[in-house]
């Protein structure tokens, strides 16, 4: 039997299974789940370090999903309480689409999981085709947080590429703590960014605050302003929000940038913020 119970502790679990048709299974979500708006509606059982065991226990889950190093204490706490427990720990776009299709197979969906990471993928390839149209990939710095400057995981540097950027910092990517990934000011300034996105997960970007780092304002992107956001909730999960908004608003931002327009079919459904 495939299990008819569910909790998934992150977002991206939650959305795979809604985009498989397999919602019906899903009895609890993480407090963080914003995609799909329906999955508010579950009751919310976790933070993204934390979790009320006892809730989770009272939903009878036949499975529990979770997500990387980072939710190790969650995953054996809630086996020492008897609870079977699938953790993830996609860290590229291929290993994204692999968890979809290792999702599809666990809950019997295995053939709607292969038709839905094969849309993902070919919408992949037509806006790697759309930044073919760029006359250079403009030089990106992806700020996945503030203080201290982190630059971005591996899927969202991948994820630029296909949009048609060049990452400033493509030695980090592979680094899967966020800890690897601290740059100084002074090396973001040494190869001087065309455009900067920041996503600070939980907060929104601060302009007023990147315009005023020391010597900062000698950098192409702040001199042309060149500033843009994207929610975390779009780019920062591993799983379906990545691969098809936050990709589109990663390739609308490029093309802005490139001066080129962004072909309808591929446009974000929600509009990313430019700094004013």
């Amino acid at each position: 039997m495939y299990p008819s119970r569910i909790v998934c502790l992150t977002e991206e679990t939650t959305e795979t299974l809604y985009w498989l048709g397999e919602q019906d299974r899903v009895v609890g979500v993480s407090g963080f789940t914003v995609r799909p708006p329906e999955a508010r509606r579950k009751p919310r059982v976790s933070a993204f370090l934390s979790a009320d065991y006892e809730k989770i226990a009272a939903l009878e889950p036949d499975l529990v999903l979770a997500f990387s190093d980072l939710q190790a204490d969650l995953v054996r706490e809630l086996v020492r309480r008897g609870l079977p427990v699938f953790t993830f720990n996609q860290r590229s776009v291929a290993e994204i689409l692999d968890a979809i299709r290792v999702i599809g197979g666990i809950v019997g969906a295995g053939t709607r999981a292969e038709v839905l990471a094969a849309r993902f993928e070919q919408e992949l390839e037509q806006i790697r085709s759309s930044a073919e149209r760029f006359a250079a990939r403009p030089r990106v710095f992806f700020e996945e947080w503030d203080a201290p400057l982190i630059s971005g995981i591996q899927w969202v540097e991948e994820l630029i590429e296909i949009a048609g950027g060049a990452p400033i910092f493509p030695g980090l990517r592979h680094a899967r703590l966020a800890a690897d990934r601290i740059v100084s000011p002074d090396a973001v300034m040494e190869r001087d960014p065309e455009v900067i996105i920041g996503s600070w997960c939980g907060k929104g970007v601060n302009f007023g605050r990147i315009r005023a780092r020391e010597g900062w304002g000698a950098v192409t992107a702040v001199r042309q302003n060149a500033l843009y956001e994207i929610r975390s909730s779009y780019i920062l999960q591993p799983g379906p929000a990545a691969l098809t908004e936050g990709v589109r608003q990663l390739h609308a931002i490029l093309c802005e940038v490139a001066g080129v327009s962004a072909p309808a079919e591929l446009a974000p459904e929600k509009v990313f913020k430019r700094a004013r």
